[in-house]
């Protein structure tokens, strides 16, 4: 599918699938991109109601899997797609995308890269092309502002993930990071630390995550939030494979708290998290959090968000950690046959559906 754009240096922009994981990985992690673009994302996804398409956005032609087709890869997106009842067709989602190019160890994007709305348009014109969509739904991992899309894209009345959150800068000193840190957050950081009870190690197997899961759901419950099925769980651990590093807080060998993150290069994202009543005694959140912190900085990652801000009790926590917080780009829709019944006359079914992708931070 290709795209013109007048005025673009980089046009005309060519769409095409990638079906190589190992090709479409190593993209995402060249452009800089987020855990949640990788392909172990989408065969989780996949496994659970949804679809994914791999797509790369090329600049002066080409078809084909990988870097090595012809054309400069100027951005990358894994679409995920739910089906929906009836007409509507689908609701096509992009979680923390499309990956615009950058180094991965520059943010900066080049001068002549094609303007972000020429991409997002060239991606809602392959959807268009393959099939009905109710709509083509993005949330780049962009700084708000940076992203500017016009008419006919629209701020989404309703997100899968928040726009505010808090991301830390892995490159600088540990000295730094500490320093950025609430008075209080760092001397629980230093305390918990020093806890003898405490100790912390990887989470390795799937009987050592079963028991990280009975955290979960004690915290589940006294935090009253939902959970996926625990066999959700078990395969974002396994098809994200070493992306997804899992932390736990062990007293006497039994899991006290712990913290499942997905990584790309440049990227650590905290996806779950949960801390039973002895967790809480010993702020072993605090000495778990830190730990992970410093484990993706020395895997060499530049960031580390903690996972969206919501403005709950986790919220408080999480803001300890830095003194500054993080606005993205946000949720855009970019509307198709449909779109007038899925934003008004189906609300809860529109809700339902977004919150399929959302688990709640925790």
């Amino acid at each position: 599918m290709t795209a013109a754009h007048p005025g673009d240096p980089a046009a005309p922009l060519t769409v095409s699938a990638c079906t190589d994981p190992e090709a479409w990985d190593g993209t995402v992690d060249a452009l800089g991109g987020h855990p949640l673009q990788l392909w172990g994302w989408g065969e989780l996804k996949s496994a659970h109601r949804w679809s994914a398409e791999r797509l790369l956005v090329r600049a002066g032609g080409g078809d084909g899997d990988g870097a090595s087709a012809d054309g400069r890869i100027v951005a990358a997106c894994q679409l995920l797609t739910r089906a929906l009842p009836g007409p509507l067709g689908g609701f096509v989602y992009a979680p923390r995308g499309p990956v615009l190019a950058r180094a991965a160890e520059d943010p900066s994007r080049p001068a002549d890269s094609p303007a972000p709305g020429a991409i997002a348009d060239a991606l809602a014109a392959h959807v268009r092309s393959t099939g009905r969509a109710v709509a083509v739904s993005i949330e780049p991992d962009e700084n708000a502002g940076s992203f500017p899309l016009a008419a006919p894209w629209r701020p989404a009345a309703e997100t899968v993930l928040p726009a505010r959150t808090l991301i830390l800068d892995l490159t600088r000193s540990e000295e730094e990071l500490l320093g950025d840190m609430s008075k209080k957050h760092r001397q629980y950081v230093r305390k918990a630390g020093r806890e003898p009870a405490l100790e912390i190690r990887p989470v390795a197997t799937a009987a050592e995550l079963d028991a990280c899961l009975e955290v979960y759901r004690e915290t589940s419950a006294r935090a009253d939030f939902g959970l996926h099925e625990d066999g959700y769980y078990h395969d974002a651990f396994a098809m994200l494979g070493e992306r997804a590093p899992v932390w736990a807080s062990y007293v006497d060998g039994a899991p006290v708290a712990f913290l499942f993150l997905a990584a790309s290069a440049r990227t650590a994202f905290e996806l779950y998290g949960g801390m039973n009543e002895t967790g809480q005694r010993l702020r072993a959140n605090y000495a778990l959090k830190w730990h992970a912190i410093r484990e993706m900085k020395r895997r060499g990652a530049q960031r580390y968000d903690l996972g969206g801000l919501i403005n709950d009790g986790v919220t408080t926590f999480k803001t300890g950690f830095a003194s500054h917080e993080d606005l993205l780009a946000g949720s855009w829709d970019r509307p198709g046959p449909g779109y007038r019944i899925w934003t008004r006359g189906l609300p809860l079914a529109k809700r339902a559906t977004r919150a399929l992708g959302r688990a709640r931070r925790r």
